[in-house]
């Protein structure tokens, strides 16, 4: 097997004249796994599909706005019982669509308050099947208290099927996307006041968790392992305008630890910063130069 790296560049660039940047990107780290299984199998001796020289098309980079309280709870109450626990595992745990449609009892530890990411439901010609997660990646996200008590109330109603799934439709199968987005999201969207359209979908409910994530202080690298992320550049790139802002934190830091404009010791001045009696002057003398300026 001869795979140089200048081979996989051209056939990445023939790629984008047919693919959108984003799919060129999952179709490469498919074959750069394949390659790995290649290499640890003794066909390769590297993968050429790490060279520095192999450089993928930007994905075009599009603002999420996420939801309010309000609207997601408008949400919830107008979908039918039986998919809310989806809906709420979206919300309150980041889950992609296919995820939410994928957990099993066993998946949910209400012990340690933890949800198990380890299968997704896929269509797979035009028929729902269960597959392994995003790019293979098993993780565990906290479930907050609301999620779980979503999931106690929904057993309550439903059993789960005998492959533990807690989500299926009327005929207890895995639940088709295509017909869940169509005949279940868009009347609920309808009833609850808000506008249909792509920035809408179900996904709008894993980018509102994100986001109140980050303004409440996680990290970037847990928000990332939680989202199931290859990378926390990615998640930082996606999510970073809604993101609490970083000098405002900087400098409520700063007056929390010294004070403004004094040491932390004893609380004298600042060497070379202005007395209490000179910033009142200089500040009267700037708003002075202001009126005049203006005038």
């Amino acid at each position: 097997m001869n795979i140089r790296s200048n081979d996989i560049q051209s056939w990445i660039r023939g790629l984008q004249d047919i693919l959108a940047p984003s799919t060129v990107r999952q179709v490469f780290v498919v074959f750069s796994a394949v390659l790995g299984a290649a290499v640890a199998d003794g066909l390769l001796v590297s993968n050429p599909s790490r060279a520095a020289s192999v450089r993928l098309p930007p994905v075009p980079s599009k603002k999420v706005h996420p939801w309010t309280a309000d609207r997601v709870g408008a949400l919830l109450d107008a979908l039918p019982p039986r998919y809310r626990l989806a809906a709420s595992l979206a919300a309150g745990c980041g889950l992609r669509q296919g995820e939410c449609f994928g957990i099993r009892l066993e998946d949910i530890d209400f012990q340690r308050r933890e949800v198990h990411v380890r299968q997704q439901v896929v269509l797979l010609e035009s028929r729902p099947m269960i597959s392994p997660p995003k790019y293979g990646r098993t993780r565990i996200v906290p479930a907050p208290a609301w999620v779980l008590e979503a999931a106690e109330g929904h057993l309550e109603h439903w059993k789960p099927l005998e492959t533990g799934l807690l989500t299926y439709s009327r005929e207890a199968k895995p639940v088709n996307k295509n017909y869940f987005n169509a005949s279940v999201w868009r009347p609920a969207l309808d009833a609850a006041g808000i506008p249909r359209g792509r920035e809408n979908g179900m996904h709008a409910l894993r980018h509102t968790c994100a986001s109140l994530w980050l303004e409440n202080g996680v990290s970037i690298k847990a928000v990332s392992e939680y989202l199931g992320h290859a990378d926390p550049g990615f998640t930082l790139r996606v999510y970073t305008h809604v993101m609490p802002t970083s000098g405002d934190r900087a400098r409520n830091a700063m007056d929390a630890a010294f004070g403004k404009g004094r040491s932390p010791a004893n609380g004298a001045p600042i060497a070379g910063a202005p007395s209490a009696h000179e910033s009142t002057t200089i500040v009267g003398q700037q708003r002075k130069a202001s009126a005049s300026d203006s005038g």
